[in-house]
Parts: structure tokens; sequence; C-alpha cells
């Protein structure tokens, strides 16, 4: 049985929110458990959310839900510890649906993980 990583002491940032209205298309939506919101970014050539845990965490499985239509075809999920530069820990490649995807990374590391998600 896996849980979720994020608890209310993880500080998260996007790269931006469709015409700025956090209020439909906030960060607030990416863990609100809610299927009828989500966080929306506005065009671009990259975006991404960082997430900054109080702790050190291991990270084992990596779910993603896009809009069908509207994912990326590659993304990458960098780690640091404490100050240090982000790198690459590993790639992945959402379809273009809108099921729940599951990626097994089995990963350890006091990470500031943030979700990239780059152009192909």
């Amino acid at each position: 049985m896996t849980h979720s990583l994020v608890c209310p002491e993880t500080v998260s940032r996007v790269s931006s929110v469709l015409n700025r209205n956090t209020r439909q298309f906030g960060k607030k939506h990416l863990f609100d458990q809610n299927e009828e919101t989500c966080w929306n970014s506005d065009q671009g050539p990259s975006q991404w959310v960082i997430l900054e845990f109080p702790q050190r965490i291991r990270v084992s499985q990596l779910q993603i839900q896009f809009q069908g239509g509207f994912s990326s075809r590659r993304g990458h999920l960098e780690g640091s510890q404490g100050n240090e530069a982000l790198s690459k820990i590993v790639d992945f490649y959402p379809e273009d649906n809108n099921s729940l995807q599951i990626s097994f990374l089995g990963l350890w590391g006091g990470w500031s993980v943030p979700l990239k998600t780059v152009p192909w």
C-alpha cells in the first residue's frame, strides 16, 4: 500500500498558471483529490512542479495524471539534498490520456523533487 508523501508542511511551486487564474487553475489543485480540478500551466516549452519536503523521503513511485490531449511526451524527475543543485534522477514518458499513470522508481533521497516536463 502506498501513500502520498505530500503533507501540509510540503512546499510546492509551479512554473506558471493559465492566465494567472490561481483560483481555477492554481497549484492547490495538484493534490486536492478532486478529479474535477487540476493545475493548468500556461503554454511554454518547459513546465514544472517543485515539491520541497520537510524531511528526507524515499520515492518509490510517481503517480501522474493529465487531461487527455494536454500531456507532455517526456518528463524527468530531478532531486537534490538541501541546497545542492538539482540533478536528473529518471526520465519518464507519459501517455496522452487522462488515466492515472504510475512509474515505479525505487529511489532513495532527501530531495526537493521537481517534476519537469520537457518539449519533445
